[in-house]
């Protein structure tokens, strides 16, 4: 009989009481319906019996460990199922675990404990912009297959390598420019932005900006705030009187004492807020002192709350990973998931997966192979194992482009209002990684 457990070494086991948690059973077949592109060929088994070393590169700790938790159990449910469907051409995934403290500099050496030390096969995971910036290079030089869950501009700028990959999940560019209209047209025209004080905030104060302008809006005050803040209200006093939309974009774990204190010192006479739910993840939208929340919008990349009619395959997911209708723990209805984020690494191992298969890897000989078939996907379908939705992957910039929602805040739960296209988020590409040698 087949060992279909999760295999993680006893020193780096994932949380064994979420791991628990997530028992379930069998999936569609990822290789029936995604397309691999031409050249390459689909291998149902290996010949050696080793585990395919996958390095998860974790924010156990420092200011994103609120979503390093909610990556860990995400991963943990997306390698017992494919583990439980028989893996990888025939090979179990084996999850080596390691902390990178949300530090770049811990990132790097991460990086080179996978590639040096545990011989991993790829490495996947990162969510912090600084910390991919931090990492990726190393990854280039060790040649390791590097999948980041982040949604930085970064990779698709072609500031970082081949080895560097974003499939997973949508970049902040085509994220606001996708929104952009929607938001000129029904909230305002004149932003006051607050953003963290790194790249990924960088990023919002770029590609929105811009995306504003060619609504015939403008930004008319940025407002960076460094990501170790604690207190907020020194800030607002910043945003001029006549802002007809104030955009936050926060992260970290002070994000519920940004919302209250954005609240405390406005009260009820604020303009409009549109908010990305960066700001919000783990957060109870019910909190005491959130109210002023109320009829405000949210960008989220995958809705929190199930809604009316959810998909079968959000379904499927949400159940997989031991979330609720409302974005919570089935286990603790006050613990609420980074469900607008976590996914990506779900949708991630499954792309891993598929390039894998494509390539028929079987070692780290087939690097290359795999960096190939990888760039080679082009559509990728919407089901149980890509539940947030279909996309349209560019193997030239290693990035994902998706649908994007936009929620209201309607009696302290989200509803989606607008649900954007594909095409609204897809922009030229700045770069071709597939003319860097590998």
């Amino acid at each position: 009989m087949t060992d279909t457990r999760l295999i993680v070494p006893e020193k780096k086991r994932i949380s064994r009481r979420s791991a628990l948690k997530l028992a379930g059973t069998g999936a569609a077949s990822l290789m029936g319906g995604l397309a691999a592109g031409p050249g390459f060929v689909r291998y149902a088994q290996a010949q050696s019996s080793e585990p395919i070393r996958v390095g998860f590169q974790v924010h156990r700790t420092g200011i994103g460990a609120a979503y390093g938790r909610w990556y860990e159990q995400t991963t943990n449910a997306a390698v017992k199922l494919i583990n439980e469907q028989g893996g990888i051409n025939g090979r179990q995934i084996e999850i080596i675990a390691e902390d990178d403290a949300t530090d770049p500099g811990r990132g790097a050496e991460v990086v080179e404990k996978f590639a040096t030390q545990h011989k991993c096969d790829v490495a996947f995971g990162t969510l912090f912009s600084h910390v991919v910036m931090g990492s990726a290079p190393r990854a280039g030089e060790l040649k390791l297959p590097y999948y980041v869950v982040s949604e930085g501009h970064h990779v698709a700028s072609g500031a970082l390598n081949r080895y560097t990959f974003q499939p997973g999940i949508t970049d902040v560019k085509s994220q606001v420019i996708s929104m952009a209209p929607w938001i000129a047209k029904n909230v305002g025209k004149k932003v006051a932005m607050i953003f963290p004080d790194f790249a990924f905030g960088y990023d919002h104060r770029d590609y929105f900006s811009a995306a504003i302008k060619a609504q015939g809006g403008e930004v008319n005050a940025l407002i960076p705030i460094p990501p170790t803040e604690t207190s907020f209200t020194r800030y607002f006093p910043q945003i001029p009187a006549d802002t007809e939309v104030i955009y936050h974009v926060m992260v970290g774990p002070a994000v519920l004492t940004f919302v209250k204190e954005l609240g405390e010192h406005f009260g009820s006479q604020h303009p409009p807020l549109f908010g990305f739910i960066d700001s919000l993840e783990a957060v109870d939208l019910k909190s005491p002192g959130l109210e002023f929340l109320e009829g405000s919008y949210l960008w989220e990349a995958y809705p929190r709350f199930a809604g009316a009619s959810p998909t079968a395959a959000d379904t499927f997911y949400r159940g997989k990973v031991g979330v609720d209708a409302n974005g919570a723990s089935v286990a603790d209805p006050a613990d609420i998931s980074t469900y607008s984020h976590m996914f990506g690494c779900w949708e991630t191992l499954y792309i891993i997966k598929q390039a894998m298969e494509a390539a028929g890897y079987q070692g780290a000989g087939d690097k290359a192979k795999l960096i190939e078939a990888t760039e080679a996907i082009t559509t990728i379908p919407e089901g149980n194992e890509h539940p947030q939705g279909d996309k349209i992957f560019n193997g030239k910039i290693h990035q994902s482009f998706g649908h994007q929602n936009i929620t209201q805040v309607k009696n302290g739960v989200g509803e989606v209002v607008y649900r954007t296209t594909i095409e609204e988020g897809l922009y030229e590409p700045e770069a071709d990684y597939t003319k860097m040698p590998l």
